[in-house]
């Protein structure tokens, strides 16, 4: 399908020829990652060089720092005597990987010992340099997060007395398993197969199986309209925008995790777009694509269908963000349709964004956007490997171990079957996503436009609920919570949450092990920081879920109405096909 232009009416321009020059640099930086891992290299060397030098100025802190050396390697070595002298080893285990009384014998107490005092060293020579700007800091303590994963002892199996074990006792077999499942990974690698499949979940039988129908669809996206399962609905419909960055059917697992399967039974109309999945074709998609597109199309198609009722309008992650900027866009237009906004783990001001702040640079994106000028588009596994080496010991070594050395393959449950479930990001959109927002923070500053028209999220004064989530690494939720500040609502409600970015909100009526903490702010002046709201707020027990439902009762008409038809044939919104749809399956 042809990549969405701004306006069919627009006579086509010519193409411009491509700069030689410009092809280069481009294809030259594009190699150069591949050797970087994609990272850009000039970052971290000048992160080095500013440790290197406010370290180098001050001699007190190089001395304090050679004394620490000396008196941890005169630790290791009276452990080791003790060792040798046949003492039990009392001393607590210096990561939790070592917590099996098979790390307390010898020699793998000593591997676990010097491995302990190699990266209490580490950290302390990062925090001598006490004038290394924050973010270098956080780059050079990134890189370090990662050399230690790759020391550390319990990550090989000569070094790690579990595995030997578990070897020994299985006579082997597990190494076995564990190489036939390493052939078979690299194998689908090669073939760009992406991961091992997984027949427990498929797309439509047991995942995204909420019955509805797609009553739109464009270039972009398609519309879907779930069926009541009431008798009865509440006047105002759902509208839910999710991220681009990841396939819509996280709001409609499992039924059991299903936002949407939720919410209908609560007696709402409920209709949620879902994405096409870029390609190459769709390089020159951009942000005002997916507002004009995805967002005002949608809520378009919603207020032809059901009429005359304010709507509901839902945001998750970048879908979040993208509904902020698409709402302060009708607002300054006079449109009134969005009657309330809810937002879930979504920035609108790009400050602070948290450990995601070591992939955001002009050096950065630079060599990104050479990437993608080769592609046309940002593969998800460049996306999903970016995004593990935050936490490359849980998502990156655990998982080796144990399907390689254990010869042990995950069962995944419903999320981890849709995170393996990627999408692309078209060039121009994901360009501007990062410049404009993560580099410049034109959203928050004010400066950002929309179709060449400025927009202003101090005019949104609808009622608003946003979720943060307390171990996000995408969204961190003090990020999330500065919205308050940048908007004018006199109806504002927060809620943090347990869990991260995508388990924080998949959190099931009954979830056994959530628990939430909520504010509420009740004209569009007053101002909670976050260190005061995490200090004062009451927790509460369980899923939040409820509490937003309860919200949205709140904020709808206390008259339910009859269930709504699906579409609106005679506005051009006849029924299309069932969900979930083609576009998800891309």
């Amino acid at each position: 399908m042809d990549a969405i232009v701004h306006s069919p009416a627009e006579p086509a321009l010519p193409v411009p020829a491509p700069d030689p020059s410009s092809e280069l640099v481009h294809a030259v930086r594009s190699q150069l990652s591949k050797l970087s891992g994609g990272l850009a290299s000039d970052d971290y060397l000048r992160a080095w060089w500013d440790w290197y030098v406010n370290l180098a100025l001050r001699p007190e802190q190089q001395l304090a720092l050679l004394g620490s050396a000396m008196s941890k390697a005169a630790q290791s070595w009276q452990h080791l005597r003790q060792q040798l002298g046949g003492e039990p080893d009392t001393g607590s285990a210096p990561d939790k990987a070592f917590a099996s009384p098979a790390w307390q014998q010898w020699p793998f107490n000593l591997y676990a010992h010097a491995y302990g005092q190699l990266a209490d060293w580490s950290l302390e020579a990062l925090e001598r340099s006490t004038g290394t700007a924050p973010e270098n800091q956080q780059r050079l303590q990134f890189l370090l997060r990662q050399a230690l994963a790759a020391a550390n002892p319990a990550h090989y199996l000569l070094t790690n007395p579990e595995l030997l074990e578990l070897t020994r006792a299985e006579a082997g077999a597990n190494l076995l398993r564990g190489a036939q499942y390493w052939a078979e990974d690299t194998l689908r690698l090669i073939q760009g197969a992406g991961v091992a499949p997984n027949g427990r979940f498929r797309v439509g039988e047991s995942i995204a199986v909420t019955p509805g129908t797609v009553v739109y669809q464009n270039e972009l996206m398609e519309l879907i309209q779930y069926s009541a399962q009431s008798t009865s609905v509440y006047a105002e419909p759902i509208l839910i925008t999710p991220a681009w960055i990841m396939k819509y059917y996280i709001l409609d697992l499992s039924p059991a995790n299903s936002l949407v399967r939720y919410l209908v039974e609560q007696g709402h109309t409920v209709f949620m777009i879902s994405w096409k999945n870029p390609t190459a074709e769709d390089r020159e998609l951009s942000m005002d694509d997916y507002v004009e597109w995805g967002l005002v199309a949608a809520l378009d198609a919603v207020s032809a269908i059901i009429p005359n009722h304010p709507v509901h309008a839902v945001g998750y992650c970048i879908g979040g963000t993208l509904l902020s900027i698409g709402a302060a866009a009708l607002a300054r237009q006079g449109d009134r349709r969005i009657g309330s906004l809810t937002l879930f783990a979504a920035q609108t001001d790009f400050s602070e964004p948290g450990e995601l702040s070591v992939f955001i640079s002009p050096s950065q994106l630079a060599l990104l956007d050479s990437i993608m000028h080769q592609q046309g588009v940002l593969d998800s596994e460049r996306m999903g490997g970016a995004f593990a080496l935050l936490r490359s010991s849980d998502l990156i070594w655990a998982p080796a171990i144990d399907t390689y050395l254990r010869g042990q393959r995950a069962v995944p449950n419903d999320l981890m079957a849709w995170n393996a479930d990627g999408t692309r990001m078209p060039c121009r959109m994901h360009s501007e996503y990062l410049d404009r927002l993560y580099l410049h923070n034109e959203l928050a500053r004010g400066s950002f436009s929309v179709a060449g028209e400025g927009i202003a999220l101090s005019d949104l004064t609808v009622p608003m609920f946003i979720v943060g989530t307390e171990t996000d690494h995408v969204a961190p939720w003090k990020s999330v919570y500065k919205v308050r500040a940048l908007t004018q609502s006199s109806d504002y409600t927060f809620v943090l949450t347990s869990g991260g970015h995508n388990a924080g909100i998949i959190s099931g009526p009954s979830h056994p092990r959530r628990q939430y903490r909520t504010l509420h702010l009740g004209d569009a002046r007053s101002q909670v920081s976050a260190e005061q709201f995490l200090a004062g707020a009451e927790r509460h027990a369980g899923s939040w879920w409820p509490a937003w439902a309860q919200w949205l009762a709140s904020h709808s008409q206390a008259e339910r109405y009859t269930l709504p038809r699906i579409g609106n044939a005679e506005a051009g919104y006849a029924p299309l096909r069932a969900a979930p749809g083609e576009y998800v399956r891309g």
